[in-house]
């Protein structure tokens, strides 16, 4: 794709800009480093553009907060005091499955994770967003609290211009089908494999 030019063309009776505004699903896996940040770095771009960004962390504890999360909930305020960008929303949809184990049977964080994916389901229909980040959403998928044939049928007709990336490792081939961009980190090195712990302004 050099240059940003397309290599091929699809005869799909559509406009170079009708093509080019499609609505994205977009996953970012694999074991590396990066898949949320990846994601939050285009989150903030859409923020840019003025679009209305909604972030859903699937698994991740309730105290665990990024530093992603304290800049776009700011860029939120600022949208709300000034009109610059767009307005953000941010939600811990799940029990802290990953991260933090909080008390709680398997069938407690399965509800949590479905609750969390119905919600979502509910925003789409309604359009209340225009870029969502679903983190770690292939976790509840992978353990089979959400249903992928569900999620994949959600996306593919989901109404109006609604951006929606998914990340997390393991990603269901049956999303990866469905996705219109998916990216796979690879791990070549990372410091925890030398004994380092994550550090302040790196992991979080």
């Amino acid at each position: 794709m050099p240059q940003g030019v397309p290599l091929t063309v699809p005869d799909d009776n559509l406009t170079t800009k009708q093509r080019r505004n499609r609505p994205l699903l977009m996953v970012n896996t694999g074991d590396g480093k990066g898949k949320s940040t990846a994601a939050f770095g285009m989150a903030l771009r859409g923020w840019n553009q003025g679009f209305k960004v909604g972030v859903f962390q699937f698994v991740k504890s309730a105290k665990w907060r990024v530093g992603e999360q304290a800049v776009l909930e700011r860029l939120g305020e600022l949208h709300s005091q000034t009109g610059e960008g767009g307005p953000v929303e941010w939600h811990k949809m799940g029990s802290g499955w990953s991260w933090s184990r909080k008390a709680g049977t398997a069938d407690d964080h399965a509800a949590d994770a479905a609750a969390g994916w119905a919600e979502v389901k509910r925003r789409l229909a309604e359009q209340t967003h225009d870029f969502y980040v679903l983190d770690e959403f292939t976790y509840p998928i992978s353990w089979g609290w959400v249903d992928v044939d569900d999620v994949v049928e959600t996306f593919a007709n989901r109404p109006g211009h609604q951006h929606v990336v998914v990340t997390g490792r393991r990603a269901h081939p049956k999303l990866v089908e469905a996705a219109d961009l998916v990216t796979e980190m690879t791990k070549i090195k990372h410091p925890m494999d030398a004994g380092q712990k994550g550090q302040r302004g790196i992991e979080w």
